[in-house]
C-alpha cells in the first residue's frame, strides 16, 4: 500500500501530502498519467504520476525492431476503454495530485483530482466505479481512502460495468495494424474525406502518429506542404533540437496530442502518409506556419488540398512580423527604396517578327517550302512591276519579277489561293499587269470563302509561341540539358549566316536558335565594325554559298553538344544522312578544329581533310607538309573535385537513390507553375481527349487537383498510366482522364525537368528490405524537403553518384550513415578518392566495434552468414 510523504512539522504526527498543480498532457494507461506544467519562455517540465491502490489493464506494446525474435503484444481485456475513459475526461484539463509514495527507480505514485483541490473528482474512484479498474490486492481495509475504493468496487460489481460485465471482455482487445500494405492504395480508397483519429504521439512539429478510427491503423502523418524544425539524431543515439523544435514540438502537442481529430489523407510516401489534421479550434498547419513553428515546402504543398495560397499567406504572415524562424527574415525588397518599389510604366512594343506573329504567314511558308524546295518547277513571267519609292504609309519596294509558277501542272499560286493560305490582289480595271491565270485564281479564292479555309475560317486564328533565344544567354543555358538529352532533333534552317553559322527552327520546341558547326575551322566573312567594314577571309563567300544550296530552308537532324558564352549552340548538322562538317572539310572549304578530337567523327574529318590536302585547292591551295614531331604525352594526375553547390532534395526512392532541385531556379518553378495553373484555369483540357504516348510530356493531375509537369513512362491501358513527375521525381499511376497535352509555353524547353537524380557515392546499400528500409528512413528523416549541398564524384551508368553535406554543419550525410551501421562502403581505387575512402573506412570500423545496425552480429560479410541476406 502507498504510504503518506512525511513532512518535519514539531506535531509527531503523520502529515498531510503537499498538495500540487498541472495539467494532463498525456495518459499512458489506465492507472499511468503526465502531468505538465505552465510554460514560461519555453516547453514546460512534465512527470508521470501512477494512481495508487489500483490496477488497470496494460496497452498493446510493438515488439522492438533490436529484438528479432520479439513478439508484438496485444491490449489487455478493457485496457483500452480505461485509457480512453480518462483521455476523454482529462487531457488538457487543470488536475491537482498528491505524491504518496516514490520508489527507488524514481516511480512516483499518489492520487489526481480534476480541478484545483481535493474536492474534486477522484480519478482512481471513478475508474474503479465504472468497471474499468481494480483494488490492488492486500490492501488495508482501515484507509477511508481505500474503504472508498472497496464500496466503488463492490457498487460496479453488483451494477455488472465493464470488467465485471458477462463475457471475458474480448470485444475491448483492438486490432492494431502498424503497417499499411499499400499506402497508396490505401490514401485513394478514402477519397480526401476527413478520417477520426486520435494522436498517439507528436515526434516533431510537423511529424505525428496518429491512431485511425474505426480500424485502428497505426501510421505516421507528416503535415502535408509544410516543414517544421527538427530534432537531428547524432551518432551515438542523442538528439539535437534544430532551433525552435522543442517550441514547435510543444505547439503541437499541447493542442492535438490525444486529441480526438479528423485527418484528410492527401498523399503518401514510403509508410508515411501526408495529409491535413482537422481540430474543432482549427487547422494545425496553418496555425504552425502563422506562428513562424514551419515554412512552406514546395515538394508537398501541391497535395495540400485546402489551396498553397493560403498556406503562403500564413508564411507570409509570419516572414513579416519575424516570427521565430523567419526573426532574421529580410524581404527582397527591403534595401529598395519606396520609389523604386512603385512606379508607373507602359509596355514597350516588341518587335513583329511577321513569319510567326502574322496569321496564316507561317502556314503559307511551309506549304510552299515543302511543296517547292529543292524541286524543279516551271516559271511563265507575267509582268515585271518597277521600282516604287517609300510614302508616308507604304515602303520602298524595288523592282520584282512577277510570275506564275507551277509544278507538274499545278499553279502553285492558285494552291495556296485555295487553301485559304493568300489572297487574290484587286486591281482598277484597266490594269492589265496581272496573273495570265487570274480568273482561276479568283475562282480558288471564292471557293476557299465558301468552304471556310484558312483566312476566311472563323475559327480562332492559329497563334505560333516560337521563343527566339539566339543570342539570349540565359534562356540557351536553361534550354542546353534538353537539346543535349534528346540526341538528334528535327530542325528547319530558316537562314544562313555564314558557312558555319545557321538559324534553326525546332519545330518541336517551337523555338528559334543559332547554332555553329561543331569540329571545323570555317573562313570568316566580312563583318560591320564600328567605324570599318573588316574584309571577309579567302572563301567565305565559297563557304556560305555551299551551305546555302545544300541547307537552306531544308529539314535536318542537329545533335547539340555545347554553346559558347554569347548563347549560340554548338553541334553537329546532318542533311540527308551527310555530316555538313564533313562535306565542307571535304570540299576544302573549311579546316579541321582540334575540339573535333573529342567527337566520334573525328576520324571521318580527318579523313575528308586529309583529301582535300592532297588536292591543294581553295583552303589548301598554298598548303604543304610539315615534318612530323614525336610528342611524348604527359600524364596528369587527377585529383578530386570538390565544388558543392545548394540544392533542395524533393525525393527519396526505396533503393536511396534521391532526387533534388537546384535552389538557384526554384524561383523559376514556382512563377511557372502559377502561370501554368493559371492558362489551364481559363482553358481547362476536355477530359479523355487526350492520348497519352510512352516518352512524351504532359501535364498531370495529382490527388490535390492541382496539375503538374510529367512524363509518361508507361502506358498500361487508359486507366493505368504510368507517370514520372519532373520537377519533383515522384511517380504515380493515373488514368489517362487525369492527363492533357503540356502547352509550350510550359514547356521544359522554357524551364529544363527540375528534378535531377543522383546515389549517394562510396557507399554499399543493404540488401536486405529492413535493412536498407532503416537507411532511407534515416535519409527521409535527415534530409527530405530539406537545402543541403551537393558535390559531384563520379558518373554511372545510372546516374552520378555525389557526396551529399548538411547546409548548416557541413556534415557528410553518406559519412553520417557509415557511422550509424546503416550502409558499408564501397571501396574505389581511383587514386583522388582514398582520402575520403580512408575516412569512411575508418567510420565503418567503428561502426562494427560499437555493433551498430548492420554489424549488430558481428561482420555479416563473411561465407558463411549468407543467411542475413547481405552479401559483399
Amino acid at each position: 500500500m502507498a504510504s503518506s510523504a512525511q513532512s518535519g512539522g514539531s506535531s509527531g504526527g503523520p502529515a498531510v501530502p503537499t498538495v500540487q498543480r498541472g495539467i494532463i498532457k498525456m495518459v499512458l494507461s489506465g492507472c499511468a498519467i503526465i502531468v505538465r506544467g505552465q510554460p514560461r519562455g519555453g516547453p514546460p517540465p512534465e512527470r508521470q504520476i501512477n494512481l495508487s491502490n489500483i490496477r488497470a489493464g496494460n496497452l498493446a506494446r510493438r515488439a522492438a525492431a533490436t529484438q528479432p525474435d520479439a513478439k508484438d503484444t496485444p491490449d489487455e481485456p478493457w485496457a483500452f476503454p480505461a485509457r480512453e475513459f480518462l483521455r476523454k475526461k482529462l487531457i488538457g484539463k487543470e488536475v491537482c495530485f498528491t505524491i504518496e509514495n516514490k520508489t527507488p527507480q524514481g516511480r512516483e505514485y499518489g492520487m489526481i483530482y480534476l480541478g484545483k483541490d481535493t474536492n474534486g473528482e477522484n480519478i482512481a474512484e471513478s475508474l474503479v466505479a465504472e468497471g474499468l479498474a481494480t483494488r490492488r490486492e492486500g490492501m488495508r481495509a482501515n484507509n477511508p481512502e481505500q474503504n472508498r475504493l472497496s464500496e466503488c468496487e463492490e457498487q460496479a460489481k453488483a451494477a455488472k460495468k465493464g470488467m465485471w460485465s458477462e463475457g471475458n471482455g474480448s470485444h475491448t482487445i483492438r486490432d492494431l495494424k502498424y503497417t499499411i500494405e499499400n499506402p497508396r492504395h490505401f490514401v485513394d480508397s478514402h477519397h480526401q474525406k476527413p478520417v477520426n483519429a486520435i494522436i498517439e504521439h507528436v515526434r516533431d512539429g510537423s511529424v505525428v502518429r496518429a491512431l485511425l478510427l474505426p480500424d485502428y491503423y497505426l501510421v505516421t502523418v507528416m503535415l502535408s506542404g509544410i516543414k517544421c524544425p527538427t530534432f537531428r539524431r547524432e551518432a551515438d543515439g542523442s538528439e539535437t533540437p534544430e532551433p525552435f523544435a522543442a517550441e514547435a514540438k510543444f505547439f503541437t502537442e499541447s493542442r492535438l496530442l490525444q486529441r480526438d481529430v479528423q485527418i484528410i489523407l492527401e498523399s503518401c510516401h514510403n509508410q508515411n502518409i501526408l495529409g491535413t489534421i482537422l481540430h474543432p479550434n482549427g487547422n494545425i498547419t496553418e496555425l504552425l506556419l502563422k506562428e513562424g513553428f514551419a515554412r512552406c515546402v514546395d515538394w508537398s504543398i501541391a497535395v495540400y488540398t485546402r489551396g498553397a495560397e493560403k498556406l503562403r499567406a500564413a508564411e507570409r504572415f509570419a516572414k513579416e512580423r519575424r516570427l521565430r524562424i523567419w526573426r532574421d527574415y529580410v524581404a527582397p525588397t527591403a534595401n529598395l527604396d519606396q520609389k523604386d518599389k512603385q512606379f508607373v510604366a507602359k509596355d514597350k512594343n516588341k518587335k513583329l517578327r511577321p513569319l510567326y506573329d502574322i496569321p496564316y504567314m507561317f502556314e503559307a511558308r511551309e506549304f510552299l517550302r515543302k511543296k517547292l524546295i529543292g524541286k524543279k518547277v516551271n516559271v511563265t513571267v507575267d509582268y515585271i512591276r518597277p521600282a516604287s519609292p517609300a510614302t508616308e504609309t507604304v515602303p520602298a519596294f524595288s523592282e520584282r519579277t512577277c510570275a506564275t509558277v507551277t509544278i507538274g501542272g499545278i499553279n502553285i499560286a492558285e494552291a495556296l489561293v485555295s487553301k485559304g493560305l493568300a489572297t487574290v490582289i484587286r486591281y482598277r480595271q484597266d490594269d492589265d499587269q496581272r496573273s495570265s491565270h487570274y480568273d482561276e485564281l479568283l475562282a480558288a479564292e471564292a471557293r476557299a470563302i465558301k468552304n471556310g479555309k484558312g483566312l476566311h475560317s472563323k475559327k480562332e486564328v492559329p497563334i505560333h509561341r516560337v521563343a527566339d533565344i539566339s543570342g539570349d544567354t540565359q534562356k540557351a543555358k536553361q534550354f542546353l540539358p534538353f537539346l543535349q538529352r534528346a540526341g538528334r532533333s528535327e530542325a528547319v534552317v530558316e537562314y544562313v549566316f555564314s558557312g558555319s553559322r545557321l538559324k534553326l527552327y525546332l519545330p518541336k520546341e517551337t523555338c528559334l536558335i543559332t547554332f555553329l558547326l561543331a569540329g571545323i575551322e570555317c573562313p570568316r566573312g566580312a563583318r560591320n565594325l564600328p567605324g570599318l567594314v573588316q574584309e571577309g577571309e579567302p572563301f567565305s563567300e565559297e563557304a556560305t554559298l555551299f551551305t546555302k544550296e545544300l541547307v537552306l530552308q531544308r529539314e535536318v537532324e542537329v545533335e547539340v553538344e555545347s554553346m559558347d558564352k554569347a548563347g549560340n549552340f554548338i553541334g553537329w548538322l546532318h542533311i540527308d544522312g551527310a555530316n555538313l562538317s564533313v562535306l565542307l572539310v571535304e570540299h576544302a572549304l573549311s579546316k579541321v578544329h582540334f575540339t573535333a578530337e573529342r567527337s566520334s567523327y573525328y576520324k571521318s574529318l580527318l579523313s575528308a581533310e586529309e583529301a582535300a590536302k592532297q588536292k591543294k585547292e581553295k583552303v589548301w591551295a598554298h598548303y604543304e607538309e610539315q615534318p612530323v614531331e614525336e610528342v611524348m604525352p604527359v600524364l596528369e594526375e587527377k585529383e578530386r573535385s570538390a565544388s558543392y553547390k545548394p540544392v533542395f532534395v524533393t525525393e527519396i526512392t526505396d533503393d536511396l537513390h534521391f532526387y533534388v532541385q537546384d535552389v538557384e531556379t526554384g524561383t523559376q518553378l514556382e512563377k511557372l507553375m502559377e502561370n501554368m495553373r493559371n492558362d489551364i484555369a481559363s482553358h481547362p483540357p476536355v477530359e479523355g481527349s487526350y492520348a497519352p504516348r510512352r516518352g512524351e510530356f504532359c501535364i498531370a493531375k495529382f490527388v490535390d487537383g492541382e496539375w503538374y509537369r510529367a512524363r509518361v513512362e508507361k502506358v498500361e491501358s487508359p486507366a493505368k498510366i504510368h507517370v514520372f513527375y519532373i520537377d519533383y521525381g515522384n511517380r504515380e499511376v493515373l488514368p489517362s482522364t487525369r492527363l492533357g497535352t503540356l502547352s509550350p509555353a510550359f514547356s521544359t524547353r522554357v524551364l529544363p525537368a527540375q528534378a535531377t537524380e543522383y546515389a549517394f557515392a562510396f557507399i554499399q546499400v543493404p540488401q536486405d528490405d529492413d535493412a536498407r528500409t532503416d537507411a532511407v528512413d534515416s535519409v527521409v528523416r535527415d534530409i527530405q524537403n530539406t537545402q543541403c549541398l551537393l558535390n559531384v564524384e563520379h558518373l554511372s551508368a545510372g546516374c552520378p553518384h555525389v557526396t551529399l553535406q548538411f547546409a548548416d554543419s557541413k556534415g557528410d550525410v553518406g559519412l553520417g550513415l557509415v557511422k550509424e551501421g546503416l550502409v558499408m562502403v564501397e571501396v574505389r581505387k581511383e587514386k583522388q578518392f582514398q582520402k575520403v575512402i580512408t575516412e569512411y573506412l575508418n567510420a565503418q570500423e567503428s561502426a562494427k566495434s560499437a555493433r551498430l545496425n548492420l554489424w549488430r552480429y558481428g561482420d555479416f560479410r563473411a561465407d558463411d552468414a549468407d543467411e542475413f541476406g547481405y552479401s559483399r
